[in-house]
């Protein structure tokens, strides 16, 4: 087992998970999307939005793919502050 398996297998016996119920793929994808579309410090906030999302009763790959796409689309159009799309120069 890896050092991430052992981890993650531990925190969910910490938290009162089951290991089972944990789609890391699904995670770590949506994290790689957001880090590299987004900003690396994104990732694992989204993350988090994503479990807050997911523990009110959103369907994980649902939330995850509105997630990965908005990140996806993110350095072409920024939302400004009225939430407007905003063309992005960079």
């Amino acid at each position: 087992m890896s050092v991430l398996e052992d981890w993650i297998s531990a925190a969910c016996l910490e938290l009162g998970l089951e290991r089972g119920d944990i789609d890391q793929g699904l995670v770590l994808d949506l994290a790689r999307d957001v880090a590299h579309g987004v900003a690396r410090p994104g990732a694992p906030l989204t993350a988090y939005l994503l479990g807050l999302a997911v523990g009110r009763g959103a369907p994980a790959r649902d939330a995850a793919a509105r997630l990965t796409e908005m990140a996806e689309g993110w350095r072409t159009e920024v939302p400004g502050p009225a939430g407007e799309p905003v063309l992005d120069d960079a």
